[in-house]
């Protein structure tokens, strides 16, 4: 039986919501149910177009998409990661450019 994915893409400026990419795999590869399937994604037109997809990718293999996946824990549940910047460094950089602009409006305009 085809399976659905969704692929989200990087957003772009002008982007209202996230872009992204429908993805199905494992088409059956006998002619009648595979004109079955097409005959369903083109009724009424591109189908892209009618979901708001930037394209539609058809596969007879199992597509992976990695970050579909979710980790879960021993006991089944999804895993959840928090992730703690270590700003010491950032706070490093911004004083120095802090610093170096300070630097650049204090100098002395040379006359011309």
């Amino acid at each position: 039986m085809a399976r659905l994915q969704i692929l989200e893409l990087p957003e772009g400026a002008a982007d209202e919501r996230a872009p992204f990419v429908l993805v199905i795999d494992q088409v059956p590869t006998e002619q009648t149910k595979f004109d079955a399937i097409r005959r369903d994604l083109l009724a009424d037109g591109d189908l892209a177009e009618r979901l708001g997809a930037r394209a539609v990718l058809v596969f007879e293999e199992t597509i992976e998409i990695p970050v579909n996946e979710v980790p879960v824990d021993p006991d089944g549940y999804p895993l959840k990661i928090r992730v703690e910047g270590d700003f010491e460094q950032f706070r490093e950089q911004v004083q120095e450019e802090v610093l170096y602009a300070q630097g650049k409006l204090t100098r002395p305009v040379p006359e011309a």
